[in-house]
């Protein structure tokens, strides 16, 4: 647990892991922003005669007190994003000291996009809360986290209303990954309907709507109940709206759609051993899409927003949709099933179809949908796909802002050909495993309507395991991208 404070003056006496920046260019001048004291030290220290402020140089040294002064180097013109990652880094080192508080000298940091004291406050606040998540909800023996003080120095003002967005943001990405992270006998579709109605009714200017099966059956959503068919658990949907006090001149109605598959076993096309353990992450699209829905509530976006999830298990049962079935959907298209793995695309087709008739301006769909992507992308970097240019120049940018890789693929004629049924509307998988991610992404471009800009994000290589991320869990659910979504539904 973080308590972060802000203080312009700081008792010398007081016991602090202290830590500072310094530029390679200005190492000697920098010093000047060093209390007189820290500086002192620093010189009695002959390995920092060898320090040449590089960007990931850290040294750790120690006052007469034997508290840590954590000393790091920014090279000469570090970014955002690699300076969020190093501060990840310090706070570790942090971590590790006998200490619970810590002295931030944010007059000694600098990087090249942040231009006030108020954008570098913000960037250690959410750096430290992203780090210093930790998932122990099924540990029999529980560690009592103890309270660390986090004290912002700078001789400028901070406002505090900077520190309480950052820690917001940081809230609700965590609050994503402990929802990604729970046990799936835990977490199925009706008590994940439950555990999300509960969290929004805290929520100030929010509407709940969750549909159960009988609903579901009304609104003819047939692909989602062709997956939900072999299991014992009932299918959710769930429908969040968030109508802002005020709005601007400019606001819009955006609407986020994620994939809530809470286990997958892919059905009669069973997983491979190999493949299976760690299905649970298949949900990480809903859960990115309500950790984006939360922050913007709590950070009081202008623009309206719709939360629509989906929820099911895949499993496999007497009563599950068997491969060659053909399902009609809910926009009255008959889907030609040829893989029951390939069913995350079936329950957001309904999602889709149904966020079309809310006419919002824009559609953005977050999902763990292809193993394709991972091949194409790597582990790093989200796809998006889009039928609308601007809107995906947009989610660019803003994932750009938030130090987040978004890569576009195209959806050509070719592809959409392909998922062309012989017996059938369309089917729901490619005539090959070339080209599987954009082709899953023509497939849910069959349920846009009302030429309503849309863009697709395939998450399913970061959503998890992001160990290159200091700020991230090196195991278990990563929050990437929700910044991204964050940053557009605050424009």
């Amino acid at each position: 647990m973080l308590d972060f404070k802000i203080a312009q003056q700081v008792k010398a006496n007081t016991d602090f892991c202290h830590i500072l920046g310094v530029q390679a260019k200005d190492k000697k001048v920098l010093h000047k922003n060093w209390p007189k004291e820290i500086q002192n030290i620093a010189q009695k220290y002959p390995i920092l005669k060898e320090f040449k402020g590089e960007e990931g140089e850290i040294y750790t040294v120690f006052d007469k007190e034997q508290n840590p002064i954590i000393i790091m180097g920014l090279g000469e013109k570090i970014k955002k994003e690699q300076l969020k990652r190093n501060i990840a880094t310090a706070f570790k080192n942090f971590e590790g000291q006998k200490v619970d508080s810590a002295l931030i000298y944010l007059d000694t940091f600098a990087a090249e996009e942040i231009k006030k004291v108020d954008e570098m406050a913000e960037l250690f606040v959410e750096a430290f809360a992203l780090t210093d998540y930790k998932f122990n909800l099924y540990k029999s023996k529980q560690t009592k986290e103890k309270k660390k003080t986090i004290v912002l120095n700078s001789s400028q003002k901070i406002a505090t209303a900077s520190i309480k967005a950052a820690q917001q943001t940081a809230e609700c990405i965590n609050l994503s990954r402990d929802l990604s992270n729970k046990a799936p006998n835990e977490l199925d579709s009706v008590s994940y309907a439950k555990l999300l109605e509960q969290d929004a009714k805290k929520l100030k200017n929010v509407k709940i709507k969750i549909l159960k099966k009988s609903e579901i059956v009304k609104e003819k959503m047939g692909l989602l109940l062709s997956v939900n068919a072999g299991s014992s658990k009932e299918p959710r949907f769930v429908h969040l709206t968030y109508i802002p006090k005020k709005k601007a001149k400019n606001s819009k109605h955006i609407a986020l759609v994620g994939k809530g598959i809470t286990f997958d076993t892919g059905g009669y096309n069973l997983k491979p051993s190999t493949s299976i353990a760690g299905m649970k992450f298949d949900m990480a699209g809903s859960s990115t899409v309500y950790g984006a829905f939360r922050a913007a509530v709590l950070l009081e976006s202008p623009h309206t927003i719709s939360c629509i999830i989906p929820l099911t298990d895949n499993a496999i049962g007497p009563t599950a949709t068997t491969p060659d079935s053909i399902i009609k959907g809910r926009n009255g298209k008959t889907v030609e099933i040829l893989n029951t793995d390939a069913e995350g695309r079936l329950i957001l087709a309904d999602a889709l179809d149904y966020t079309c008739d809310l006419k919002p301006n824009y559609i953005i769909d977050a999902a763990t949908l292809t193993g394709a992507c991972l091949v194409a992308l790597g582990t790093e970097v989200c796809a998006i796909m889009s039928n609308n240019n601007d809107l995906t120049q947009k989610l660019k940018e803003s994932a750009q802002n938030a130090g987040e890789y978004l890569w576009e693929l195209p959806i050509i004629e070719e592809w959409k050909k392909d998922i062309k049924s012989k017996v059938a509307d369309i089917k729901n998988i490619g005539g090959n495993r070339n080209a599987g991610t954009p082709k899953a992404a023509a497939f849910l471009q069959e349920f846009i309507k009302n030429d309503i800009a849309w863009a697709h994000l395939d998450i399913a290589g970061v959503a998890d395991n992001q160990s290159h991320l200091p700020y991230c869990p090196a195991n278990g659910a990563s929050g990437v991208m929700i910044k991204s979504l964050i940053n557009f539904l605050m424009k």
